[in-house]
């Protein structure tokens, strides 16, 4: 029986060994174990990481606004920022436009922290790709990206690009 044929009838037996989302399943895991060790020094998550650079890469971005830019839902994003607040990493601040929303800034010790932490994470990236010839990390990270942008719809939680904002910002301040 054909790889495609077994893919194709659930009843047969089904070798995970074949299945791309298994293996993309154990390489997050394997991604966060190197990330977690080259950062340990720092009591850091990914995530956690993501939002911080984030911040530094947009000073005063919304809550909402970074949750669509990491492709996390709003909900969860909060309680990463409660928790990296609560650290001294990151200050909330009301905007002026709109009381409701939160604009959000590194403290000084959110910035010493992403400083120390850029290293690590650097060091994490090389050692996730290391197996590869320098030719194979190029084909992979472009081509998780095509699979992401491609997939992007239906993640729980889709990552919004610069465009996909400023048109939905459009959209919604349009009076028609």
């Amino acid at each position: 029986m054909s790889r495609l044929t077994r893919m194709t009838h659930p009843a047969a037996p089904i070798d995970l060994e074949a299945m791309p989302g298994h293996f993309i399943r154990r390489l997050q895991q394997i991604a966060v174990a190197i990330f977690l060790e080259e950062t340990q020094p720092h009591g850091i998550t990914p995530v956690q990481y993501a939002v911080l650079q984030t911040v530094r890469n947009s000073p005063n971005v919304d809550q909402r606004t970074l949750a669509g830019t990491i492709g996390f839902d709003t909900s969860t994003i909060a309680g990463v920022i409660d928790r990296l607040e609560t650290k001294g990493y990151l200050q909330r601040n009301a905007s002026a436009d709109d009381r409701r929303v939160r604009l959000l800034t590194l403290t000084q010790d959110g910035e010493r922290l992403l400083d120390a932490v850029v290293p690590g994470m650097l060091r994490a990236q090389v050692r996730i790709l290391e197996p590869l010839t320098e030719k194979q990390r190029s084909e992979f990270t472009k081509a998780l990206r095509t699979l992401v942008k491609a997939n992007n719809a239906v993640s729980r939680a889709p990552a919004q690009r610069d465009a996909d904002r400023k048109s939905k910002k459009t959209k919604d301040n349009d009076p028609c």
